[in-house]
């Protein structure tokens, strides 16, 4: 018998540059309005004021709900003026969890109703994951990146300092267990949802190395689409630990392949990246530029 869960709905092929789009014909912006974070990972370190690094967790500003749909706009205006791609994609990826910031469902609310031909994504550590599932498939979120760094408890409390959800603060096996187990239900959902699910995954080598492959499996049988292993950027509690080689990230990219497709051309994006993959727009400049237009 066929489901009739109001939730249930068709999955709808993308021109998403991070979901198997072309990179190179589809713009995607980032909105950091999301600064709040409910766990800790051991090699994030976010900053919310530098334009010299690129990486997650990046901004130069944080902006609010109407400054975020005031930037899509002159993304949108500007890309048009170049005559080349144009701008596809508005998601929210930080610089913290977008679903420990109410925020996030603010802005995604704008910017709806100002582009109503948008696509829309959301990236997350999944902590939040299933109590919001129904909103986000309710605002028309099509795309969704869950980062999930360990497969078991053990190996996600060399990854994680703690984990805070609402009163409870978290660490060690215990809080790595509990976001372990909301992440699966979370990627569970949305699979169920109709969302396209990516599953972001650092690797870092004698850490979590060893499950990597596993949980391609394990997040297949959960209804992912697609995933997306990256090297471990060498900050925080691990900025002795050796990155991984090109050599060996296209081995485990190979055999994680024969599981679940994967994505070979993410860029690691800053939280206010914007225009296409690799060719990100100088928005201090271009917003300068406006200002003194």
């Amino acid at each position: 018998m066929a489901s009739t869960c109001p939730m249930m709905k068709m999955k709808k092929q993308s021109d998403h540059p991070c979901f198997g789009g072309d990179h190179n014909k589809a713009g995607r912006i980032h909105l950091p309005v999301a600064p709040g974070c409910n766990i800790k990972c051991g090699f994030c370190e976010r900053k919310f004021d530098c334009a010299n690094e690129s990486r997650p967790g990046i901004t130069s500003r944080v902006l609010t709900p109407e400054q975020g749909v005031e930037r899509v706009r002159l993304v949108q205006r500007h890309m048009a003026s170049q005559n080349g791609p144009q701008l596809k994609v508005v998601g929210i990826a930080g610089p913290g969890d977008p679903l420990a910031n109410p925020k996030t469902f603010e802005t995604f609310e704008l910017v709806r109703q100002a582009f109503p031909d948008m696509t829309l994504c959301l990236s997350t550590n999944g902590l939040r994951l299933p109590e919001n599932i129904e909103r986000i498939a309710a605002l028309g979120i099509h795309s969704l990146t869950v980062t999930i760094n360990a497969l078991s408890a053990e190996t996600g409390a060399k990854v994680y300092e703690w984990i805070k959800y609402d009163r409870l603060k978290l660490s060690g096996v215990e809080g790595a267990a509990f976001l372990l187990q909301k992440q699966l239900e979370g990627v569970r959902l949305a699979a169920k949802a109709g969302l396209m699910v990516k599953i972001n995954h650092v690797y870092i080598p004698g850490i979590n190395d060893h499950e990597t492959l596993d949980l391609a499996v394990k997040v297949r049988e959960l209804g992912a689409d697609m995933m997306n292993i990256m090297p471990v950027i060498p900050i925080g509690l691990f900025k002795d630990v050796e990155p991984p080689s090109e050599l060996t990230m296209e081995l485990v990219r190979n055999q994680a392949e024969l599981i679940l497709s994967q994505a070979r051309h993410c860029k690691q994006c800053r939280a206010d990246a914007a225009g296409l993959i690799g060719k990100d727009i100088d928005l201090e400049k271009l917003e300068a530029s406006q200002l003194a237009s």
